[in-house]
């Protein structure tokens, strides 16, 4: 059984602590690992091989971190823009054989009972061998008007049912037959490409072409006119909502989508004031607060059922039940034409990281940490000069024709439009400050000529 695994999406509930180059799948909450490696963790023990689905930066950050975890047995799948789920799923599928079962899961969810999760499998596994389309309905314990519910007869599917309000959601758990929708399914791939094929032709063919015209191997690139092609649809609107193949395994699994955080409250461990636990954080009574925060101390005094986030470039403060207006707060940042929404301080990259210092008009200053055996882009800039400074390691710097070695507390200076390229070649990080001087420093100012990573 293969794991498709989705990693689209920016969570942006969850802001600022999740961000588009860093959502919150790949942010690590809990126990020093995050929503993605615990879903590789969890899943691998079920099932034989990971398939990737992703765009190009969350290839690098998965990449990254399945490395970490020593999963080497791995596919990836590169969209470069999203179309929705079906589209993702449909690509995924026609790359494996038709008989091969799929375990389709999000990234993002937290799943803690895993012993009645392999139950659940099974018992997936079994219906999907007989050519059934499984999802899996979570038991619900109170009534959530923030996911869509499924509407069973015993393992049949009579229907699936939209966000409900309050009054509606109350009535589902009443009447004790219908479920949390979970955003997983298990089937073989052959069986939802026919189910597809019939109900929804045009993402079928269309899906078909861009994968023929992708490149082959074990990280397929699909072409973005070639996506861009594919009809935008969930799967559960192509597929499941019309199949007749369709089955639900009710899952009492410890579920949580993790997608705001008051769900993110609950799941982390709390003080004895019921506060979540941060070694930075200092309380005068106060009690009921989620906070997060590594980089300087937290204050709080006399507050209860608070929200608050420092991420260092932003600070969230709500009240707990209000946290589902943080993407209004995203909304306004795309409007005010800032960064904050898109990317953190610390931007990781697939050579390592880097960390803005401080960013005024005229110039910023970065810390920049390459990894062994990696290297940047060869590139220039139009707008802005750069002054390396190594503070460890050796640096092998390309500019114009000349490369050469740079070691700790020597420097190079690179001007406008210079093309240039930075190397690891040793056995341990390189870390350097960078010094940006001009009148536009923006991370659009870069013309890549050439790049190992293919961006």
């Amino acid at each position: 059984m293969t794991n498709i695994i989705l990693c689209g999406g920016s969570g942006t509930r969850l802001w600022p602590i999740s961000r588009t180059l860093m959502p919150k799948q790949f942010v690590k909450l809990f126990d020093d690992k995050s929503l993605f490696q615990l879903t590789v963790d969890r899943n691998s023990k079920v099932c034989d091989s990971q398939f990737i689905v992703s765009n190009i930066e969350q290839y690098f950050l998965a990449l990254d971190q399945l490395t970490e975890l020593n999963k080497t047995n791995n596919k990836y799948l590169l969209e470069p823009i999203g179309r929705n789920t079906a589209p993702a799923i449909a690509l995924a599928c026609m790359a494996l054989d038709k008989d091969e079962i799929v375990l389709v899961t999000p990234s993002d969810h937290l799943i803690k009972d895993e012993i009645e999760y392999k139950k659940v499998l099974d018992k997936a596994k079994e219906l999907a061998n007989e050519d059934n389309l499984v999802t899996f309905g979570i038991t619900p314990d109170f009534a959530e008007t923030g996911f869509g519910y499924i509407e069973a007869n015993g393992l049949d599917v009579k229907a699936f049912h939209e966000k409900p309000n309050l009054q509606t959601a109350t009535k589902y758990l009443e009447d004790g037959n219908y479920y949390w929708n979970s955003g997983m399914f298990c089937f073989k791939a052959g069986v939802f490409l026919d189910e597809l094929k019939k109900y929804s032709p045009k993402v079928y063919e269309t899906s078909l072409k861009a994968l023929e015209n992708s490149s082959d191997g074990e990280m397929i690139r699909i072409k973005h006119d070639d996506m861009l092609n594919i009809p935008e649809d969930s799967i559960d609107y192509a597929v499941m909502e019309k199949s007749k193949k369709v089955k639900v395994v009710p899952s009492d699994i410890a579920w949580s989508d993790v997608g705001s955080f008051d769900a993110l409250f609950e799941e982390l461990p709390k003080d004895e004031n019921g506060n979540t636990k941060n070694d930075k954080h200092i309380s005068i009574d106060s009690k009921n607060n989620l906070i997060h925060g590594q980089d300087k101390y937290i204050a709080t005094i006399d507050v209860e059922d608070l929200i608050v986030v420092d991420t260092g470039d932003a600070l969230l403060v709500s009240k707990k039940g209000s946290s589902q207006k943080v993407k209004k707060v995203v909304s306004k940042l795309k409007d005010m034409n800032t960064e904050l929404h898109n990317i953190h301080l610390t931007g990781h990259r697939p050579w390592g990281t880097y960390t803005v210092l401080e960013d005024t008009p005229g110039y910023k200053i970065k810390r920049i940490e390459v990894k062994p055996g990696k290297r940047l882009s060869l590139q220039k800039h139009y707008h802005r000069n750069e002054h390396w400074t190594v503070v460890s390691g050796t640096a092998t710097v390309t500019v114009g024709d000349t490369t050469k070695y740079v070691r700790p507390n020597e420097s190079t200076y690179i001007k406008m439009g210079e093309v240039h390229r930075l190397e690891n070649e040793g056995k341990i990080p390189v870390v350097m400050i960078e010094v940006q001087v001009g009148e536009y420093t923006g991370e659009d100012d870069i013309v890549r000529i050439e790049d190992d990573f293919k961006r």
